[in-house]
């Protein structure tokens, strides 16, 4: 039996979602066909809205809707500290840390070249721009710790290392309330390589 083209159609937009396959797409939009609440109305207009009012902030590229984001426009965070991260959800990480209070700057990804993103792709140069009109003393380079997120940070590291400014990378290793006996072999040498003094 053949299902109705818009249902159909809304199993191919949703099965486009990270981590939603075909079964999930077909179960949230058979959910939405027979929903009385009003969650189809809602997740409808708040699509809406999402395209219509957020944005990328001018400076750091997070999101928001105004032009300068309020993290932006913040005289309490630190002038001299800017951390380079891969995305918002990054962000909204550190943040969470409380241990941060510089400003940011969002990649939007990570090279990798299997997927066609380069640097060009990435639109480095912003951030080039960014570091020399605020002239920031530190740049933390926060990208994940996984193969794009290294070459990431080392191509940055070389893009930069021409400004004059010191450059750092976040530390990685065994978590807080983690067991050497069950940490990862690559997760534990990176931890004793980038071990520091106690």
């Amino acid at each position: 039996m053949k299902s109705p083209a818009p249902l159909e159609r809304l199993v191919r937009a949703l099965s486009q979602l990270p981590g939603i396959g075909e079964r999930s797409a077909t179960r949230l939009a058979l959910f939405l066909v027979k929903d009385e609440k009003g969650v189809a109305d809602e997740l409808g207009r708040a699509l809406i809205a999402l395209k219509e009012k957020v944005r990328f902030c001018s400076l750091c590229q997070n999101l928001t809707e105004e032009p300068v984001c309020s993290l932006c426009r913040d005289p309490a965070r630190n002038p001299e500290l800017l951390c380079v991260l891969e995305g918002p959800a990054d962000l909204l990480a550190v943040e969470k840390s409380g241990e941060f209070r510089g400003f940011y700057y969002l990649l939007h990804g990570a090279l990798s070249p299997l997927e066609g993103i380069g640097p060009e792709e990435m639109k480095l140069g912003r951030l080039v721009k960014r570091i020399r009109e605020a002239k920031f003393s530190e740049v933390i380079l926060a990208t994940n710790p996984n193969a794009e997120g290294e070459a990431t940070a080392l191509y940055l590291k070389k893009m930069l290392s021409s400004l004059k400014i010191k450059l750092s990378r976040i530390a990685s290793g065994v978590p807080v309330g983690g067991t050497l006996e069950y940490t990862d072999a690559q997760t534990l040498a990176r931890s004793l390589l980038t071990r520091r003094e106690f």
